[in-house]
């Protein structure tokens, strides 16, 4: 038998085929009532959709199934059905199971899936402050306060709490800086469970011999990129991670344009912050002198995002020899 699951929030649509291809039920169960549904299948194969809160459900079914996961994009584009409802999704799955042809998407192991709780979580309180140092700098505009002032640092927000304004702006001045301050000593807080959890990893150790790569960047890295020995050469990493060039040829004619930002575009900007800090603040010998040989032929953008590709070739090879930085042709 071949399940193809259509998750949702709170419950599955189920769709099961048998070898010749025929329908053989469909049914929608409550997401808590899988584990049945899989015990009544058991050692059947199945494929869902990678979703947000696909994990869970993921482990529950594979306890009693074969389960793929499919990768959403590449799962639309081989997709033969134009229609798009719970019933065609789940017959879809089970036909693409059926034929062996689910595009397959990467499945975590519970080392990496905290690692990226613990970035990603960290990303989004940073998010979220910066929302509201933006909140405060619109309220003070709004009152011809032109003064430049950064509500993040100490000082700035020494300088806010002493403005008067008249309510109920102030009241909402207040109110942002709490929140500032809140958001503030818990992202701290993240930075200690980043810093322990990065430096009790061997992956994350070994890039943070990179200048420039910190506690953050290193265990983002690792949690972005998963388990190295998934990719058999650098450029498998590249595309994966979407800093591929996108190349187009048409007869004698051949065009580079930039790079597919396919993959995580969390780990693109990690990439990039990296190498600008390796480049302009630690001085790194490596990657300076390929930047600046770039820099002189194109954009100071187009120059940093080639290093950060650069970089991310160093980080696969060293990862997968589990060596630390030592690039070619840089005296240590």
């Amino acid at each position: 038998m071949f399940l193809g699951i259509d998750i949702h929030k709170r419950y599955a649509q189920v769709a099961v085929m048998d070898e010749a291809g025929e329908l053989v039920e469909e049914v929608r169960v409550e997401n808590a009532n899988l584990d049945d549904l899989a015990q009544q299948y058991a050692g059947a194969e199945a494929a869902i959709e990678a979703t947000s809160n696909y994990y869970h459900i993921h482990d529950t079914l594979s306890e009693h199934l074969d389960v793929t996961v499919a990768h959403p994009e590449k799962l639309n584009l081989i997709s033969d059905t134009d229609k798009k409802t719970d019933r065609v999704d789940a017959k879809e799955l089970a036909r693409l199971c059926r034929l062996n042809s689910v595009p397959e998407s990467y499945v975590p192991t519970d080392e990496i899936r905290e690692a990226r709780a613990l970035v990603r979580g960290r990303q989004k309180l940073v998010e979220n402050r910066t929302e509201y140092a933006n909140k405060i700098h619109g309220l003070l505009s709004d009152h011809g306060i032109t003064r430049k002032t950064k509500p993040l640092s100490v000082k700035g927000r020494e300088f806010l709490r002493e403005l008067s304004l008249p309510e109920p702006w102030e009241e909402l001045l207040r109110s942002y800086l709490e929140i500032i301050e809140t958001l503030t000593d818990e992202i701290e807080r993240l930075d200690e469970a980043i810093e322990d959890r990065a430096g009790s990893l061997k992956e994350t150790q070994l890039l943070m011999t990179i200048p420039g790569v910190s506690y953050y960047s290193a265990l983002m890295i690792y949690a972005e990129l998963g388990e190295i020995d998934r990719f058999d050469r650098d450029k498998e990493v590249v595309s994966y991670v979407g800093l591929n060039p996108v190349i187009r040829e048409s007869g004698d004619s051949r065009f580079e344009g930039g790079i597919s930002k396919r993959g995580s575009g969390r780990m693109r900007w990690i990439l990039v912050q990296c190498a600008q800090t390796a480049v302009h603040t630690c001085n790194d010998e490596y990657l300076r002198r390929f930047y600046d040989r770039l820099a002189g032929k194109k954009s100071s953008q187009e120059a940093i995002v080639a290093t950060a590709r650069k970089l991310l070739v160093s980080i696969y090879h060293m990862l997968d020899r589990r060596e630390v930085y030592n690039p070619p042709g840089v005296s240590t």
